[in-house]
């Protein structure tokens, strides 16, 4: 469901899905907080979102030369990547306790994690300018190296899945009702994103507070032609190729323990800006969507995920869900965890799963079927479904949203 744009003094908000029924009422608070600062354009809502750091996460916000770290949230370049393999569906449910030990040995998971000095990773962009050219990057380059290569704890995973084409697209050179096998990675730009985003929040906040009243805390921003905006922007684009390098890492290294071979690639951001049609565009769990576009967005541990393709709508920015939203927070989840039903499901459906923690399971997150219903058509289309196989996770949540 699409409900009308809202008009008042302040900007204009589109929802995708209906507010109380397939979001929290504080999402839109949140969201209508962010398009009543001055430099807002235009904001929409999709169908995954809840509630986040002022932004909600699934919330997309157009500034006029502004740019918000709290917008981009805390885990800078938050990802998607996959890889489709050149093994079948039954070839990887054949082989997948080996598959799932190749996959735990090629990258360390969870809060903190980070490789050994004689197993650190190496990748060109280490050797980016900008690590030694600003104060705070280069405090963070070696953190940096260590944890290059690794995924983070909380929804972040590596996972192996099977698949199956929808649609035929010229991108995808499988045809439609082919069955593939795949593995997919979902994780940031770990301690280093997070640190860039709470440097460049604060000084956002220092800069709203000296030049404007009432602002509420996490909305503030900083001007993207000011010295600190253009030094976080930036430092953002630098955390994308961090992030970017992350997940190739992850894959190759996998690709050559395994000796299986990739056929192809896909990958997209979130929690990213971008300038688009003279705005800056933030995506706080979000997935662009333009036409053309190829996105990837996660169900959960137990749910289907799906390649999609974007139709370019603008009153979503052009933007998609990033997965299928949480419906309990954290402390909902350990408080309701069911476990004999959870190891049911997992037998059912034949999932083989490490380090997830009760507040990451399936029974935490929305119905990934409703959500692509209200966004498929509308927002994307749908070109392979996938379900998961090997689900490996990093226990306690670290990276914020």
């Amino acid at each position: 469901m699409i409900l009308n744009e809202k008009s008042s003094a302040s900007a204009p908000v589109q929802y995708f899905g209906e507010p109380g029924i397939d979001y929290d009422l504080e999402v839109v608070r949140q969201i209508e907080t962010a398009a009543s600062i001055p430099v807002a354009v235009k904001a929409a809502v999709l169908p995954d979102a809840h509630v986040g750091y002022a932004l909600p996460i699934g919330g997309v916000i157009a500034l006029e030369n502004a740019v918000s770290p709290h917008f981009v949230g805390f885990d800078i370049a938050c990802r998607m990547t996959m890889t489709i393999l050149d093994i079948g569906p039954d070839e990887l449910i054949k082989n997948r306790n080996q598959i799932a030990s190749d996959m735990k040995s090629v990258s360390c998971f969870g809060v903190g994690a980070h490789f050994s000095d004689n197993k650190k990773r190496d990748h060109g962009v280490l050797s980016e300018k900008l690590w030694h050219e600003i104060p705070l990057l280069k405090s963070l380059f070696p953190k940096a190296h260590e944890q290059l290569g690794t995924s983070g704890g909380g929804n972040h995973f590596f996972d192996a899945v099977t698949g199956i084409v929808r649609k035929e697209t010229a991108w995808l050179p499988l045809k439609t009702g082919t069955e593939f096998a795949a593995i997919i990675t979902h994780s940031g730009s770990r301690h280093p994103g997070h640190q860039v985003a709470t440097y460049y929040s604060q000084l956002a906040k220092e800069f709203v507070r000296k030049h404007f009243k009432n602002i509420a805390s996490g909305y503030e921003w900083l001007p993207a032609d000011s010295e600190a905006g253009l030094e976080y922007w930036l430092a953002m684009e630098l955390m994308g190729k961090y992030a970017r390098a992350n997940h190739h890492l992850i894959h190759d290294y996998f690709l050559k323990q395994s000796g299986i071979s990739g056929l192809i690639r896909y990958e997209n951001h979130h929690n990213f800006a971008w300038k688009e049609g003279g705005k800056i565009i933030h995506r706080k769990g979000a997935t662009p969507a333009a036409r053309g576009d190829i996105g990837i967005i996660p169900g959960s541990m137990g749910t289907s995920s799906f390649l999609v393709e974007g139709l370019g709508n603008p009153g979503s920015l052009n933007s998609s869900s990033h997965g299928a939203g949480r419906k309990l927070s954290r402390t909902q989840a350990f408080k309701v965890h069911n476990e004999n039903e959870y190891r049911t499901f997992l037998q059912e459906h034949d999932i083989l799963v490490s380090g997830v923690k009760k507040d990451e399971t399936y029974q935490v997150y929305k119905d990934i079927q409703r959500v692509m219903k209200l966004q498929s058509g509308i927002l994307t289309d749908i070109v392979a479904e996938m379900k998961p196989r090997i689900v490996i996770m990093g226990d306690k949540a670290d990276d914020g949203d």
